[in-house]
């Protein structure tokens, strides 16, 4: 019963934890670069965009649910 219950709760507590880091304040310049960001580079999420229109046979909409069928 006790080593489910580790398993059940204490596991994932202690593997999130793993997650964690601490950023030393010289680092955080590394994490202010536009590449760092979901969104950094321009160019390339015009590129994703235009292949995503092209794939889908649609375009614009980027964001809403649905898609051209009709089956919202």
């Amino acid at each position: 019963m006790k080593a489910r219950f580790f398993y059940l709760l204490i596991a994932p507590a202690l593997l999130a934890q793993a997650g964690c880091a601490t950023v030393q304040p010289w680092e955080k310049g590394k994490l202010a670069k536009p590449e760092m960001t979901f969104g950094g580079d321009k160019l390339e999420a015009r590129y994703a965009d235009h292949i995503y229109t092209s794939r889908e046979a649609a375009s614009g909409g980027a964001g809403v649910g649905g898609g051209g069928c009709g089956c919202n």
